[in-house]
Formats: C-alpha cells, sequence, structure tokens
C-alpha cells in the first residue's frame, strides 16, 4: 500500500501522454506530371518482309479402328433431294 498511490499516478500519468498526439504538418502538394501533346502524324509504311522457311513435317497419325465385318449390316442414309 506504500507504494500504490505514486504507482496509480505514473500509470495514469503514462496513460494519457500516450495518447497525446502531436500534430502533422500537411505535406507539401504533389509535383505537375507533364501530360504529352497530340500525336503527330503518321509515318511512311515500311517494306515488305521476306517469306517464311516450311515447316517441318508433322507425326504420323494413330492407325483408325477395324471397319464392320462382312456379316454386320450397313446403314445407309439417302441424301434428302434439293428443291429447285
Amino acid at each position: 500500500m506504500k507504494y500504490s498511490n505514486p504507482c496509480s499516478a505514473l500509470m495514469i500519468a503514462l496513460a494519457l501522454s500516450a495518447c497525446d498526439k502531436p500534430t502533422v504538418a500537411p505535406s507539401a502538394p504533389p509535383a505537375t506530371v507533364a501530360v504529352p501533346g497530340p500525336t503527330g502524324p503518321a509515318g511512311p509504311a515500311g517494306s515488305t518482309g521476306e517469306v517464311g522457311s516450311t515447316g517441318s513435317m508433322g507425326a504420323a497419325g494413330a492407325a483408325g479402328a477395324p471397319g464392320p465385318s462382312g456379316s454386320d449390316p450397313a446403314v445407309v442414309v439417302p441424301a434428302t433431294p434439293t428443291k429447285q
């Protein structure tokens, strides 16, 4: 109890001093950025490029599935006639 009052006073002083915010000076305004002007006229057309080289041959495709045997019936859908 001997040190409770001085400790309380010290804690209150520290707590109140921590809440004191210093005044911040306003910063300088941002520098002005130069904006580019309008574009000029287009330049002359360039020369035509050279023809490229032929590409390499691709790999062979996979083998197809075997066809139906002779005993399987074949279904042929007739084409629809066109109107003239």
